[in-house]
């Protein structure tokens, strides 16, 4: 396609670090609305034990079909008739999924009181079918990836965590006992939000698509073409739909088999490989929900602590990570040796995963630094005096912001990793995620019994270092076969650690001594500013190149139509 992929990369990673300030913003005022009025047992079978019931159909159910299908590009025998098939099979999956996930989440799970029994019994039964009814919606959401409909994606994923919010917060002020009718309610109307969203959207878009296509062909004037009909993509000949209708499975005219026999392969390897990954990231709350060794309300403090501990790594990291995906897998072709490959875009890769590792971690580290004081006043403003009381939230949160360090590099080189690998060297890993998978859960349950919460946060850690060496390694060999390193430069520079080490001193000594507040956060505030500036003139030269990246294009969105 006539697109920038680096671009729409980089405009999807902006856009996504946006939304989720903005989604964690509101999640976050709930969860304190929550805490401070209803109570922390409520918030504790909301967001551990539903919430967990939630992502474990939704990544069981798409995760691999998703992933697989976005790196078809490089397959020339699949077509879109044979996609969209296979991004229908996740509506059954999840339905068959859910039956035995419910009889586990009502009958084996650790035991709910019988005050909440009926409302969380009704919240398991909604989140089934949410999830279930929004991947209906899965077609459209692909397309409009493949196609760079970024802004669409932004503006959907804002409505649906925007009108859940609302529905819940009315339901919950209406009647704050019905907090878990109210919790299963709001996710099933925002799940049809983005059904209707997605499809509305392509429904008003193809037929003025058409329309352009049409007059494409009569008119040489496309400045004319622009002013009439705006931002459509002049490139988009190869767009396969001409109505909302195509992305129904069997509607597109197919001449091979309903379904490429390598995308399924490859769905079963990220199959295999998802169940682990599940496993690997909530690990925790699986422990905590198979067995009693944290009640309802610890597990509500350690999840406000964990999301709280994490928000580098949903505002940040995730963005970045799905984008950065999203740009290798249409870069590098997964079944030829990078040495086969065109020579450009493997050096620009190089420098893109270089560049980024580099970005993430300085990031991590500015969590980690000035975490260590201010985990405290954070928890104090969030929670208040209740809240904090016995030290346990600020503990908790400062061992947390060391996975943040972890977490960066993670999510980059395994996101590179899974990117590039074939089949065959998905398999392959799925065997080592299998021992981190039971390594992390056993560390989970022993540590947790020996030293409480704490024990899962540096179970965590030690699954991130597995898995990080295990992708370095990885990334190493590949490169070596046309003499690039991508690792040589993938680490913040000396100038910088130093800066982060003398300011999270200065913060330490102003966490002790500074009785105000406000002078404290002022000190964070100007530590955290100087930090900044010191990685900004150490990394010039990588600023200049997302400049000069940012400038050329403006330059083609002035000069040629783009997507709307």
């Amino acid at each position: 396609m006539g697109r920038n992929i680096l671009a729409s990369s980089l405009q999807n990673a902006s856009f996504s670090i946006i939304f989720q300030i903005f989604c964690r913003c509101i999640t976050f005022a709930i969860n304190a609305f929550i805490v401070r009025n209803v109570g922390r047992d409520v918030l504790g079978i909301t967001n551990v034990r539903l919430l967990l019931l939630e992502s474990t159909l939704l990544f069981l159910s798409k995760e691999a079909i998703f992933r697989a299908a976005l790196s078809s590009k490089h397959n020339k025998q699949c077509n879109w008739a044979q996609l969209i098939n296979q991004l229908w099979i996740t509506v059954p999956v999840c339905f068959v999924l859910s039956i035995p996930c419910l009889y586990v989440w009502l009958n084996w799970l650790s035991t709910v009181d019988d005050y909440y029994y009926v409302q969380y019994r009704f919240g398991c039964y909604a989140i089934a079918f949410a999830c279930v009814i929004e991947l209906t919606a899965e077609p459209p959401i692909f397309i409009s990836q493949v196609f760079c409909f970024v802004k669409l994606k932004v503006i959907m994923d804002t409505a649906h965590i925007f009108i859940r919010s609302c529905v819940f917060i009315t339901i919950v002020l209406w009647n704050k006992n019905i907090t878990i009718y109210a919790f299963g309610i709001a996710q099933i109307i925002s799940a049809v939000t983005i059904i209707v969203g997605n499809y509305a959207f392509f429904y008003f878009y193809i037929p003025r698509l058409l329309r352009y296509r049409n007059e494409l062909k009569r008119v040489d004037d496309k400045y004319e073409l622009r002013k009439t009909f705006g931002n459509v993509y002049e490139n988009m000949e190869d767009f396969p739909f001409n109505s909302i209708k195509d992305m129904v499975p069997g509607v597109l005219p197919n001449s091979n088999s309903p379904f490429n026999s390598d995308l399924q392969t490859l769905v079963f390897s990220f199959a295999k490989q998802g169940v682990l990954k599940q496993v690997l990231t909530e690990g925790e709350k699986y422990v905590m929900s198979i067995s009693p060794v944290l009640t309802f309300s610890e597990q509500a403090t350690y999840d406000v602590v964990n999301n709280m501990g994490s928000l580098a790594a949903r505002f940040i990291f995730r963005p970045i990570e799905d984008s950065s995906y999203f740009y290798f897998t249409q870069t590098i072709a997964r079944d030829v040796t990078l040495s086969a490959q065109n020579r450009d875009k493997v050096k620009e890769a190089s420098l893109v995963l270089s560049y980024v590792c580099k970005t993430v971690t300085s990031i991590g580290l500015l969590g980690f630094v000035f975490g260590q004081s201010y985990s405290g006043t954070v928890l104090l403003l969030y929670g208040g005096m209740d809240f904090v009381e016995g030290g346990l939230p600020e503990v908790l949160l400062r061992w947390h912001c060391l996975a943040i360090v972890l977490l960066a590099l993670n999510g980059i080189t395994e996101g590179y990793m899974f990117a590039t690998n074939t089949s065959k060297e998905i398999d392959t890993y799925n065997y080592y995620m299998a021992f981190f998978s039971m390594a992390f859960l056993m560390l989970s349950y022993q540590l947790t019994n020996w030293i409480g919460p704490v024990g899962f946060i540096l179970a965590n850690c030690s699954n991130m270092g597995f898995r990080i060496s295990y992708s370095l390694y990885y990334i190493r060999n590949q490169y070596k076969e046309i003499g690039e390193n991508p690792l040589r430069s993938f680490l913040p520079g000396p100038l910088f650690l130093s800066t982060l080490i003398g300011c999270g001193f200065i913060c330490k000594i102003s966490e002790t001594y500074c009785r105000s507040m406000l002078y404290h956060v002022l000190v964070g505030a100007l530590c955290t500013g100087t930090s900044l500036l010191t990685w900004s003139f150490e990394n010039r030269q990588l600023l200049r190149a997302g400049l000069t990246r940012y400038r050329e294009r403006k330059t083609s969105l002035t000069g040629e139509t783009t997507i709307g």
